[in-house]
């Protein structure tokens, strides 16, 4: 009895490294498992045809003898293709005047949501949101019918008031048209960024602030905006990539106005001509792949400036 007793706890002590050890390593192997799923999609579905994106964009078809590697001329014949550059600059100005409005916009919601003041403030909240509920495509048809010098509401209206037809799709209004349309739709989707980003704020910083005797303007400036810094400067890059990348609203407005809207009037556009309708694949991968690098430059730019504002 003595020894079988004496036994026992040396076996239990032989055996809880082994189990811990045992258990050590399923935790180590269950990080690789979950994360695998998305490993898999993200080599599938992102690097691979990024990769195969960067080979063709180092090729160029040609009428005799085919296919030929050209290294780096297709990205030289790009930065000097005035249609290119002009949808670079043309959405970098679409970029300049809508962000600044439709986050503006977003915050001035999102105060006013949070500031408990306003009555039915669950159905104002999803009626901000639902425009971002809405397709792009359904939209952007809307806005065109709306739109229409010959049948839109506004041109009738306008008409029926004896005043000049507002020309919404012409040349010195489209772009201001297409702000538009982009912050009809975005709003309710930075606002609702910025309201959950201010109903993390400790309660303790307001009751402190109330001790102090700070008003709703002065706790609205001190406590609520330098917390919703963080969440500005996620909305602000999505924007950055979302401008650069418009598409959808000017394809469609392009059947209304062909006149204004060419087929390079953005630069993704432009590639998404030069692939499907031009068949020049190789010349759309370089177009695809600068725009990747503008849309990263002026990403970096943007963090490095509010990093910069930051620091004392």
């Amino acid at each position: 009895m003595t020894a079988t007793t004496a036994a026992s706890p040396k076996g239990r002590r032989r055996d809880g490294p082994t189990r811990l050890g045992r258990g050590k390593s399923r935790q180590r192997a269950a990080g690789p498992l979950f994360v695998a799923p998305f490993m898999v999609l993200f080599l599938l579905l992102f690097l691979a045809p990024l990769g195969y994106a960067a080979y063709l964009s180092l090729f160029q078809e040609r009428l005799i003898g085919g296919t030929a590697f050209v290294g780096l001329d297709n990205y030289a014949q790009a930065l000097s293709d005035p249609q290119f550059l002009h949808g670079i600059g043309r959405v970098a100005l679409f970029f300049v005047i809508q962000v600044p409005v439709m986050l503006l916009l977003a915050l001035v919601f999102a105060l006013a949501l949070d500031s408990g003041l306003l009555r039915l403030a669950r159905v104002i909240r999803l009626g901000i949101f639902v425009p971002y509920a809405v397709p792009s495509v359904v939209a952007a048809l809307m806005w065109g019918y709306l739109y229409g010098p010959d049948f839109g509401p506004f041109a009738q209206l306008s008409r029926d008031l004896g005043l000049p037809v507002p020309d919404f799709l012409g040349d010195g209004w489209m772009l201001g048209s297409l702000a538009n349309i982009v912050t009809w739709e975005f709003v309710g989707y930075n606002m609702i960024i910025l309201y959950a980003a201010l109903r993390t704020i400790p309660e303790e910083l307001y009751e402190a602030a109330a001790v102090d005797g700070a008003g709703a303007w002065r706790t609205a400036w001190s406590i609520k905006l330098p917390a919703l810094r963080p969440a500005l400067m996620l909305t602000l890059l999505f924007s950055v990539i979302g401008s650069f990348q418009l598409f959808n609203e000017p394809k469609l407005l392009m059947t209304i106005a062909p006149d204004v809207i060419s087929s390079s009037y953005t630069a993704n556009l432009y590639a998404y001509t030069l692939a499907f309708t031009g068949q020049q694949v190789n010349y759309a991968a370089t177009v695809s792949f600068l725009l990747g690098l503008v849309i990263v430059i002026a990403s970096y730019a943007v963090l490095l400036t509010a990093n910069r504002r930051r620091t004392p």
